[in-house]
């Protein structure tokens, strides 16, 4: 796929906004360890888009089956251990 148009979708796509932007006042650190790439739900895109965009499978999720950033999150995460979030503990 072209880059030019792979740039494109990333910057339209990053002005819908967050369920949960780590800039908004009131963060919860815990959601740093929630976020949807380090998610069992997170099906990441192929290609370069796959590196911050991917799909939410999770059923019961407000944002299943949608294209979602990899740093937002939501109250379904499960956290995959194999995932690239960082593990605590």
């Amino acid at each position: 796929m072209n880059p030019d148009h792979l740039h494109e979708i990333h910057q339209r796509w990053a002005k819908e906004p967050l369920n949960r932007d780590s800039d908004d006042a009131g963060y919860p650190d815990s959601w740093y360890f929630e976020q949807c790439g380090g998610c069992v739900h997170w099906i990441a895109l192929g290609g370069s888009l796959g590196d911050d965009w991917g799909v939410c499978s999770g059923a019961s999720s407000a944002f299943g089956g949608r294209v979602r950033f990899e740093h937002d999150g939501c109250d379904e995460f499960i956290e995959d251990h194999s995932g690239f979030g960082v593990q605590r503990g």
